[in-house]
């Protein structure tokens, strides 16, 4: 892998606003209008989960490691932002960016193996004798819209390397890891560098952790998260400002990153009223130990915050997912156009 992230070619052609990836999404639409109206589709997000616990299904059966799962994902969004979903066969491409990206990520695997495999899951799909050759030319139709564009650069490597540096726990870096895994559900791969949502991760972890499970909260917790991690941020932003020379504002910035941080601890561990009592209790002074790393850092403090808010909202959105609903919508249309044979 290309070791410069700002001189890839994912910084320089596979990165977008918002807007544009809307626009293009909808120029997609607008050129296949009849076959969007004949056969809706569940929500993007939707969809991004199904593709994600299909590849996962693979991944765990071949041992394929967590690197390879991840650029597959992302050879998949990059795919359907040039071609309309309702004109493939999903199940072909999710095999092939997952074999394209075991080779890319140097763990490849026999196409073959793939092939059968791919027959376990989805027979009605993968019947015949030429399901090798459907994977090599669906390789190359993914390479081509792609632009050849290959490298794929994760936030992973961000994460570990900053576990010292942040003095991170192990349990605290592996829920960071865990909501990296989860943003590939998400356009942020589309969205933002990968050392943001290292670092959104980061945080995420830090503030969202109550229990000693790990486990990620759900709806119930999810506001409070928000507003502990915009409170975070909030800090970062009063420091750099102080610094600048903001003082009279940084004081109201610092109480409201404090009380917000502070309201995501449980009461019986919070200690004191102040920011230097608060700082007592260990994850409060890890948390203001990564603001204080992010005031000095040139961070983009608004695409975090961006970040944070898309994963929370996709952590609720998450909730509503219904497996049979999107299986039996892709599979409606891949049936209805021929596109199983």
């Amino acid at each position: 892998m290309a070791a410069n992230y700002w001189e890839s070619t994912q910084r320089k052609h596979w990165l977008f606003t918002k807007d544009e990836l809307a626009a293009m999404r909808a120029k997609l639409e607008a050129e296949d209008a009849n076959l969007v109206a004949s056969f809706p589709l569940p929500q993007l997000r939707h969809l991004n989960i199904y593709f994600n616990q299909q590849i996962n299904r693979i991944g765990k059966r071949l041992g394929i490691r967590q690197q390879a799962l991840a650029t597959a994902q992302v050879y998949i969004k990059r795919f359907y932002t040039k071609v309309e979903i309702r004109r493939t066969n999903p199940h072909h491409v999710i095999v092939t960016a997952l074999y394209l990206a075991c080779k890319m990520e140097e763990c490849p695997q026999h196409i073959r193996i793939m092939a059968n495999e791919a027959r376990t899951f989805w027979p009605a799909d993968f019947q015949s004798q030429t399901d090798v050759a459907r994977i090599g030319e669906c390789e190359f139709y993914l390479i081509s819209e792609m632009s050849s564009h290959l490298i794929v650069h994760s936030p992973y490597r961000t994460l570990t390397s900053l576990q010292g540096e942040l003095g991170l726990a192990q349990e605290d870096v592996n829920l960071a890891w865990s909501v990296i895994n989860d943003h590939y559900m998400t356009d942020l791969p589309l969205l933002y560098p990968p050392h943001v949502i290292a670092l959104t991760a980061i945080l995420l972890a830090l503030v969202l952790r109550q229990d000693p499970s790990g486990r990620l909260p759900g709806t119930a917790a999810s506001n409070a998260g928000l507003a502990a991690a915009s409170a975070a941020l909030a800090q970062a932003q009063a420091r750099a400002a102080m610094m600048a020379g903001g003082g009279q504002t940084v004081s109201g910035l610092a109480h409201q990153s404090f009380s917000g941080l502070q309201a995501m601890l449980p009461p019986q561990s919070t200690a004191g009223e102040g920011p230097a009592e608060g700082t007592k209790n260990p994850r409060m002074a890890k948390v203001h130990r990564f603001a204080a790393w992010l005031s000095d850092s040139n961070i983009d403090i608004e695409a975090m915050v961006d970040c944070t808010q898309e994963l929370i909202s996709f952590y609720e959105c998450h909730e509503q997912y219904n497996d049979k609903n999107t299986r039996e919508q892709i599979n409606r249309f891949v049936k209805a156009r021929g596109l199983d044979k």
